[in-house]
């Protein structure tokens, strides 16, 4: 599949969304500063939010609307005040895809009702993201599938049968373009509840790409995601995590995401096709296995013993496991010291 024109599967380099996400902090010129951070350190793709606090909660305090988890970044937070501070504002969505392109990134973004499918729809957006908290609201992901653009779900929380039926529904309503990111929804993530090894399984149980959208600290998770087939990493993207922000703690900063492009990249050339034997650039190391070598002059005629002939390097003599059937032959020639044996110096 493609989004734009980045090829994305096996044999291609992982394609890279940095999330924007409520690091614009809310300013639109950070947000930009943000978009041309993302080019100049490798991301194919810069990927913004669309909502208000209306769309997404109401203005409550009653139980359920404030975050009481002592260990989330946003604990305290009511949550009407806390999607007010993050949101993007979508008068600002058209200058940031301008930049991008200009950039020469792909920009999409996240819709979390009907009414942003809609708006993003007016922008021509290149593809959409369904976050993992949506992954259970079938309305939006038919709404969103019936655009025809491309399709990235993030799984988090999600049961097997959960993601079944929300694949279901995006096929059917008309998705023909799908990639589905394993996540793990807590921030920051740990990567000992991430569970990459659900990638593959992932990508056999439902036939489409498959990638990880990472709230892990650091490169390392989303490199061994690329060596178990991942094709897409997301990242959320700040300028600075000193900076301050509603996603700045689990945030990448610059060389960071500039690291992640090339350890992802480097994985992804590493993982190869089974093979044995020594490849091309291999051919020329050879020379440095053991083999057979006349090791003191020898007559011709003179029979070998385990004194004349000895297994060292370099390798342009017999192999080593040769060694007990030339011992007792003799020498076909005169044979002096360092001569490789050769069945044809025996008489």
């Amino acid at each position: 599949m493609k989004i734009l024109d980045h090829e994305i599967g096996a044999g291609h380099r992982p394609y890279l969304i940095a999330e924007l996400s409520g690091n614009h902090n809310g300013s639109l010129d950070r947000a930009l500063e943000i978009v041309d951070a993302a080019a100049a350190c490798g991301a194919d793709a810069i990927k913004l939010q669309t909502y208000t606090a209306e769309t997404m909660t109401l203005d409550s305090r009653r139980p359920g609307f404030v975050i009481e988890n002592p260990s989330s970044p946003w604990h305290g937070r009511q949550l009407f005040d806390l999607y007010r501070e993050a949101h993007t504002p979508w008068a600002w969505h058209a200058p940031i895809m301008a930049r991008a392109a200009a950039a020469g990134l792909a920009c999409f973004s996240t819709p979390f009702d009907e009414t942003a499918v809609d708006f993003l729809e007016t922008l021509d957006v290149p593809a959409y993201k369904i976050a993992s908290f949506e992954v259970t609201d079938l309305p939006l992901i038919r709404k969103t599938a019936a655009t025809g653009r491309p399709m990235i779900v993030s799984t988090g929380m999600a049961t097997l049968a959960e993601i079944d039926e929300a694949v279901r529904t995006a096929r059917d309503a008309g998705c023909r373009d799908l990639v589905l990111l394993k996540c793990t929804s807590t921030y920051p993530a740990s990567p000992r509840d991430t569970n990459l090894a659900t990638i593959p399984h992932l990508r056999a149980a439902f036939g489409c790409e498959v990638g990880l959208s990472d709230h892990t600290m650091g490169c390392g998770v989303a490199v061994a995601a690329v060596a178990l087939g991942a094709t897409m990493i997301e990242k959320h993207f700040t300028l600075s995590r000193a900076d301050g922000g509603v996603d700045a703690s689990f945030s990448m900063e610059p060389q960071e995401l500039r690291q992640l492009r090339e350890d992802t990249e480097r994985a992804s050339l590493a993982i190869g096709a089974v093979r044995y034997g020594a490849t091309a650039s291999e051919t020329e190391s050879l020379q440095f296995r053991r083999s057979l070598y006349v090791v003191r002059d020898l007559r011709a005629g003179e029979p070998l013993d385990a004194g004349a002939v000895r297994a060292i390097r370099p390798g342009h003599g017999l192999p080593p496991r040769f060694l007990g059937s030339v011992i007792g032959r003799r020498a076909g020639r005169d044979l002096p010291a360092g001569t490789p044996l050769a069945w044809e110096l025996l008489a």
